[in-house]
């Protein structure tokens, strides 16, 4: 039996762990671990005392709308001197990036404890930054995993390294290699009025 909190959003933005200043990039459709483990610590603050392992989080699964382009202007990390007048200036480059974010996606958290979910469902998380907010918007009883894997989406099923797919460095287990397989249930892009 698993107790499911559905969390809801306007947008919201993954960014993979392969782009460095591409200049665009399209959000990352699934959770790392250690998205899941930072969401769990947010969460539930004693389970800091456990770096590295995901105890109380035992399935999600998330969808959205679509994908909408947003522009934004960076600093670049070089700097150019540039010699105007007989003075050297050190000037840093602007540039634009295209972040290809997720509009209104959904994720759904799932726990094997009713009190865990009740915690859970009384919090906001965010999938990576800060200005991604998620509310709570529903608490669901599943009785069987045959029905939480209806909900459709994406999910990243953790592996060991040989395993599926590099996702990127663990951050709460001192960089050490993710893997994971990407399971893909029904169309996780969302058609209005959709589950």
């Amino acid at each position: 039996m698993f107790y499911v909190v559905k969390y809801a959003g306007t947008f919201g933005y993954i960014k993979p762990w392969t782009a460095v200043r591409d200049s665009e990039t399209f959000s990352q459709q699934f959770l790392t671990p250690s998205i899941i483990e930072g969401m769990e610590k947010k969460l539930f603050p004693e389970m800091l005392e456990h770096p590295g392992k995901i105890l109380k989080i035992k399935r999600h699964r998330l969808n959205y709308m679509g994908l909408s382009a947003q522009q934004e202007r960076t600093w670049s990390k070089a700097e150019v001197v540039k010699t105007v007048e007989k003075k050297k200036y050190r000037l840093r480059e602007l540039s634009i990036l295209t972040r290809n974010v997720m509009l209104e996606p959904n994720l759904y958290l799932a726990f094997l404890e009713k009190t865990d979910a009740e915690h859970a469902f009384s919090q906001h998380i965010c999938l990576c930054r800060n200005e991604d907010v998620l509310l709570p918007e529903e608490l669901l009883t599943i009785y069987e995993e045959e029905e939480f894997d209806q909900i459709e989406g994406f999910e990243l099923l953790f592996r060991e390294a040989g395993e599926g797919f590099k996702v990127g460095h663990n951050r709460f287990a001192f960089g050490d290699s993710m893997f994971g397989e990407l399971k893909v249930i029904g169309n996780p892009i969302r058609q209005p009025n959709a589950f």
